[in-house]
């Protein structure tokens, strides 16, 4: 099991969580937390008695957004990265989860601020809990910048496009309610017990048979943009396949005999 000094990696059963670890900064984004996340998704994907993901951070606060002086490498704390990034130059992306999508569903835990990075990170997750206090936003405008972490293709089609644009092109801050209200996030929980209540959505997903849980979080993507036609055919595609598994199977064994399925993955 990996991480780095700015990301943690821990086990709850079946499920991996992957902490952003900087809060003396706000869990801003560096080198190493970078990498850490990016391992983080490989060994989710490669490992199969992973069954979820929940994606949290630490210290009360999500994340704040991108540092570039420690993501330029700038100082020891992202020196000793600096090669992997050289490596693969698309590491970044992947870690934020703009060019890479695990097949495990993700669930994020927020409190505090997810502004900036990490409202843009919070668009390639799956499900999303928040504290009543959790601030979000895209800020990049009120600086001059760009929200180039994927939030102009992605957020309209998450939410209303007058909402994505909105929050777009002013910058301002949303609150957990808000931010629910638009459709941004599922569930919003008191404060302190967002991970809780993301481990509790994880655990309902690891009770149910694996192969479908990833076949169908892959249609959903799958057929987003295609027409009805066109997805129903895709859909048929990814899901026949899925009763012809030993997972399918178990589940009809348990329910006939009236117990728990009990769902075994190599």
């Amino acid at each position: 099991m990996g991480g780095t000094e700015h990301l943690t990696v821990r086990r709850e059963g079946a499920t991996l969580v992957l902490t952003l670890n900087r809060p003396e900064a706000k869990n801003a984004l560096s080198l190493p937390m970078l990498v850490g996340l990016y391992d983080g998704w490989v060994e989710a994907d490669a490992d199969d008695s992973i069954r979820s993901i929940v994606f949290t951070g630490a210290g009360g606060c999500f994340c704040a957004g991108m540092d570039l002086k420690a993501l330029a490498g700038n100082g020891l704390e992202g020196e000793q990265y600096r090669h992997r990034l050289t490596a693969h130059p698309d590491l970044h992306w992947k870690a934020m989860l703009r060019h890479h999508r695990p097949r495990k569903p993700v669930i994020a835990a927020v409190e505090g601020a997810c502004v900036a990075g990490g409202t843009e990170m919070l668009q390639g997750t799956d499900i999303r809990v928040a504290g009543e206090s959790a601030v979000f936003g895209l800020f990049e405008v009120r600086r001059g910048l760009f929200p180039i972490g994927g939030s102009t293709v992605r957020l309209q089609r998450q939410i209303p496009r007058t909402h994505a644009l909105e929050m777009l092109l002013t910058g301002r801050p949303y609150s957990a309610r808000e931010a629910a209200g638009i459709g941004l996030i599922g569930h919003v929980v008191p404060d302190g017990t967002a991970l809780a209540k993301a481990l509790e959505i994880a655990e309902q997903i690891n009770a149910c048979g694996p192969l479908a849980v990833e076949a169908v979080k892959a249609s959903v993507y799958e057929t987003a943009e295609m027409t009805e036609t066109d997805g129903l055919a895709a859909e048929l595609k990814r899901g026949w396949p899925v009763f012809d598994t030993a997972d399918a199977k178990e589940g009809a064994r348990a329910f006939a005999e009236k117990r728990p399925p009990d769902y075994k993955r190599a």
